[in-house]
């Protein structure tokens, strides 16, 4: 990758979190069941977050506070499993499956960005937004797993 400004990292970003943002606005429209509709707008929801904090983060109006640190389980469900197409007859489960690995990709943009600088304020913003959208493919895969995977009766 040619030598880039973090002016130019934060306008790439922005980019990347619009993107989803229309993306899961279109798959919300192309989606029938109700509970995988609000869980779309939800995710679409953060994105929109995310491009407002990079935002925020380009034009000077945070502080050394940025976005919360906490862990996330990495389940690697999206990683193993092939992202289907969507279409009116996508179930629940597809949906989230889908979505993790739009998370997965945005975490992984994150960190490839995050790789280019050494320690400092634009590494810990851009790792700080990868565990962000980590956490997204952790919620993702949760409601994956319970959707795909109901538990039955008998255990």
């Amino acid at each position: 990758m040619e030598s880039k400004t973090v002016q130019d990292l934060i306008a790439t970003a922005i980019g990347k979190e619009e993107e989803a943002y229309f993306f899961y606005l279109d798959m919300h429209d192309s989606v029938s069941d109700a509970q995988a509709r609000e869980t779309i707008m939800w995710i679409a929801g953060e994105e929109r977050k995310h491009r407002q904090f990079l935002i925020d983060y380009r034009d000077g109006k945070l502080g050394d506070t940025a976005l919360r640190m906490s862990t996330p389980v990495n389940y690697k469900v999206a990683d193993h499993l092939e992202e289907p197409e969507v279409d009116e007859k996508t179930q629940s489960a597809d949906i989230y499956l889908i979505a993790a690995h739009r998370e997965l990709s945005a975490h992984h943009f994150y960190l490839e960005l995050a790789k280019l600088h050494a320690d400092g304020r634009p590494r810990q913003i851009l790792m700080k937004m990868a565990n962000e959208e980590l956490k997204h493919k952790e919620k993702m895969e949760y409601l994956y797993s319970n959707t795909a995977f109901t538990q039955t009766s008998g255990g």
